[in-house]
């Protein structure tokens, strides 16, 4: 009798464990669904909230147009916002793509870059760290490469795009090659982002900067600009005027400030690659690779044009590489702070000024031409050594190759100097990795750029 009572107390015994465990199994399989419906249901919150902020961005926007959207990979990219899990979402990788490029670091390391394009303008550096360009519009799609009229453009073309009043963030339906016919002027509030397509401005007129502000150039391949003029165009929808001969710049500021220039690629034009004049200010020009050229770029109008002398641009993590000559820059007045830029190619010399600008020289890798007669970086243009020796021009942790030097000067003012810094230097020895990206980069939809 007592086996008996003992077998079946063990035949209990079993079946109850067995009746836990079909349990427990069954609540993990309902949290796991859970979880996964969880998962979802946040990501499509997260792209309802995303939706709602963009459209309100236009709310009681009454100018309308079919190329203006509120996110133009919304629809595209819905069904890779669903399909993804709790544990994807987390694995975006922050932590290990930087390179030590602030502003690089501050969005390329995102594989959803295309859905969160306007986060770009809260990456910044510099003295032009505050331009918003168009991140408080709509979005706006560039379909047609086409120039046909300056004065009357159709909607859909780049020029129908950067003139409207209104905050846009511009972006390209495809690749393409837009050769323009006359300047494009820009209104403020505009950001061309080319990021995901190949796009050229190229062999005609070329972008115009002038008396705006809040601009961001991103992506753009801008080469062979050539002189345009004398010709109507329009720089607003309500406004068009004559315009005389252009010089052939590849973009052009005039009057202009809070202006952002990243990520371009620019070479042989039939003036300054990048020319910045008439009391242009709040400017920087970043990450961009300039080739083939020989005055690279302007910063002032003229020695005797004292409007220029509350000039500041930072010009940061640029690749200056082959076929350059002069002028990168040329400054005349105002504060200019060249950090971290790599140097590869010159043959007059790097960095030229008149009229005592400031320019404030860190963390740059200059590497002299093979000439002996141009290895210095500095020329001091058509200046008695009298009156240059007082300008305030230093060199600080640069890293100076194949004998190059720098013709330092002046007393190192400290207010003067804190008027040309705008961001923290990091070693001449990093300039390589932070300058690895520099020009046009090829990113593409679910992948890190």
């Amino acid at each position: 009798m007592a086996v008996s009572l003992r077998s079946c107390f063990s035949l209990y015994s079993l079946l109850f464990f067995l009746l836990v465990l079909l349990i427990v199994t069954s609540v993990k399989a309902s949290t796991g669904k859970n979880e996964v419906v969880q998962s979802r249901s946040v990501e499509t919150e997260e792209l309802q909230s995303s939706k709602n902020s963009s459209m309100a961005d236009g709310s009681g926007d009454a100018w309308k147009n079919e190329h203006a959207v509120d996110n133009p990979d919304e629809i595209a990219s819905m069904v890779d916002m669903n399909i993804r899990n709790h544990t994807e979402r987390r694995n975006l990788g922050f932590f290990s793509c930087g390179t030590g490029n602030p502003i690089d670091d501050c969005w390329r390391c995102d594989p959803r870059w295309y859905l969160r394009r306007k986060r770009l303008a809260d990456c910044g550096i510099g003295f032009g760290r505050n331009a918003v360009g168009g991140r408080d519009g709509r979005y706006y799609v560039v379909s047609d490469p086409s120039d046909d009229d300056a004065v009357n453009p159709k909607p859909g073309t780049l020029r129908h795009a950067v003139i409207q009043d209104r905050p846009l963030w511009i972006v390209f339906k495809r690749d393409m090659v837009i050769t323009l016919k006359q300047e494009l002027l820009m209104n403020s509030f505009k950001t061309i982002d080319a990021r995901g397509v190949n796009v050229h401005i190229a062999y005609g007129a070329c972008i115009t900067i002038q008396f705006v502000t809040n601009i961001i150039i991103h992506g753009l391949h801008v080469h062979d600009c050539k002189s345009t003029g004398n010709a109507m165009v329009r720089s607003s929808p309500s406004h068009y005027g004559w315009r005389t001969m252009a010089d052939g710049d590849g973009i052009s500021l005039f009057g202009a400030s809070h202006v952002w220039i990243d990520h371009n690629s620019l070479s042989n034009c039939a003036d300054g690659l990048i020319d910045a004049i008439m009391g242009s200010t709040a400017i920087t020009i970043s990450n961009n690779y300039f080739t083939h050229h020989n005055e690279v770029m302007l910063l002032g109008h003229s020695d005797s044009y004292t409007k220029d002398k509350q000039m500041q641009v930072t010009i940061a993590y640029n690749h200056f590489g082959e076929g350059l000559i002069q002028r990168m820059p040329r400054c005349r007045h105002g504060y200019f702070h060249v950090v971290n830029n790599d140097y590869t190619h010159w043959e007059m010399y790097a960095i030229g000024g008149s009229a005592d600008p400031t320019i404030n020289s860190q963390g740059n890798r200059y590497l002299a031409p093979v000439n002996p007669f141009a290895k210095e970086v500095t020329k001091r243009v058509d200046t008695a050594d009298s009156a240059w020796k007082s300008w305030n021009w230093r060199s600080e942790g640069d890293l100076m190759l194949n004998g190059a030097y720098f013709t330092s000067s002046g007393a190192g003012a400290a207010a003067s100097y804190a008027r040309a810094s705008s961001l923290g230097a990091k070693s001449s020895s990093m300039v390589g990795s932070l300058t690895s990206g520099a020009g046009v980069l090829n990113c593409r939809r679910g992948y890190q750029c």
